[in-house]
């Protein structure tokens, strides 16, 4: 097709087939591919056209990259053209319906993300972050957290190396719309997810306070989500992180604390289990502040979570109030040491039926975690009456359930409870 008129009609057809690709119900998607509209759309991105045609034909490869796995694949020999699109000579509507495009790409798997950033996808999709606002930002975000979701970390690396990219980030957490502070959290969840240096980088950065700040003022479920994990993120890479960021009596350290109560009180059950999951974190690290959240109201949330809440929820939960009366072995020995006050009182309070339901769990973690907190309970109870907490609780049934189970582990924990502290001689002396 040559000429104006030419031009036109290439443009309407374009349309036509974008508006059937983006059928809610059977897209046309494979009949499109076995007519070859691949190789077509591809000579249709050719630079010198028309920014319309450009539109167009990234907009029908965006919706064929959204089907199966074959389709999106099917993409290959677009993805130099569409990330060729994505430079400061294209306009924006045409830069972001390609970035689109690419995000369906790297979506799919690990194979197309390496192939993408072997072609230089990451810079210009970083670029594209730099501006103030616009949806061609939001979209970038997203492409950008689809293409460094890893497993391997080097494109997180990369791309918080780049100049002006954490500027971008703390600018638009700091500022944007929840659509678009959504978008970036998701890339800093991944960015802290994957890479040690992103992470360091983060961590001395603004972005701690302002993921607090956005956990503080939004009730965006879909905001709140990547900013709690972000923030459990970068909480949890280690001790040192902690101990370095959240400082008792600074200001920090309380308003992570209230966030986080905020959030076991919600009614959503993934906020209520990333909440806890940042809590056991925190509760891992050192004795200043496992009392920290022993002494503030997350506790009374957490056994009432512990025996109410979905299972996924009651397992996070059992790691906080787990690390709350334990401590790191100092003696050699193999065993957790005990911080004896923190658990007569969470006992006292009514957490030990919680943790023998997770005895009774066929999710070998939760009984592990349940057989972790009788040892604690029966090793460490005052007065030695931990066996009789246990019993009363139905406990001693729960343990023998797995004398001969198929889990070595849980077996050999079952039995040597039982027979260490409710032998022969258990009860003689009554």
């Amino acid at each position: 097709m040559q000429g104006k008129g030419a031009m036109q009609k290439r443009i309407h057809a374009l349309r036509e087939l974008r508006r059937l690709l983006s059928r809610s119900e059977f897209p046309p998607v494979e009949a499109a591919l076995k007519a070859g509209a691949v190789s077509l759309l591809v000579q249709c991105l050719s630079f010198g056209s028309p920014d319309e045609q450009l539109l167009e034909a990234a907009w029908c490869l965006t919706n064929i990259g959204a089907g199966r796995p074959e389709e999106t694949k099917s993409l290959l020999p677009a993805l130099p053209l569409l990330i060729a699109h994505l430079g400061e000579k294209s306009s924006l509507l045409v830069a972001e319906q390609c970035a689109w495009a690419l995000g369906n790409v790297a979506g799919e798997e690990m194979e197309l993300r390496n192939i993408l950033l072997s072609q230089g996808a990451l810079l210009p999709l970083a670029r594209m972050l730099f501006p103030n606002k616009g949806s061609s930002v939001k979209t970038a975000a997203w492409a950008l957290s689809n293409l460094i979701k890893g497993p391997d970390s080097r494109a997180a690396t990369e791309l918080i190396k780049i100049d002006g990219v954490l500027d971008a980030i703390i600018r638009h957490l700091g500022k944007a719309d929840d659509e678009l502070a959504t978008e970036v959290a998701w890339v800093i969840v991944y960015l802290s997810a994957l890479s040690n240096v992103a992470t360091s980088i983060l961590v001395k950065s603004e972005v701690l306070q302002l993921l607090v700040e956005r956990l503080s003022t939004s009730n965006s479920l879909q905001l709140l989500i990547p900013v709690l994990r972000s923030l459990g993120n970068l909480l949890a890479v280690d001790s040192h992180t902690i101990c370095n960021v959240l400082i008792p009596g600074r200001e920090i350290t309380g308003s992570v604390l209230e966030v986080l109560i905020k959030c076991l009180k919600s009614e959503h059950r993934v906020l209520k289990k990333e909440a806890s999951w940042v809590l056991s974190n925190i509760a891992a690290g050192s004795m200043e502040h496992k009392q920290l959240i022993y002494i503030s109201d997350a506790v009374p949330l957490l056994i009432r979570l512990l025996s109410s809440a979905p299972f996924d929820v009651r397992k996070e939960v059992a790691y906080v109030l787990g690390n709350l009366c334990a401590a790191p072995d100092e003696s050699g020995e193999g065993k957790p040491k005990l911080l004896v006050e923190n658990l007569v009182s969470l006992v006292g309070k009514g957490c030990l039926p919680g943790f023998i339901d997770l005895v009774r769990s066929a999710d070998t973690e939760a009984a592990r975690l349940g057989f972790q907190f009788l040892e604690l309970v029966l090793r460490g109870m005052p007065n030695g009456e931990g066996p009789r907490l246990v019993e009363r609780e139905d406990g001693i049934e729960a343990m023998e359930r797995f004398q001969f189970h198929e889990n070595e582990d849980l077996r050999n924990m079952a039995n040597r409870l039982v027979d260490m502290y409710f032998g022969e001689d258990y009860g003689l002396g009554e």
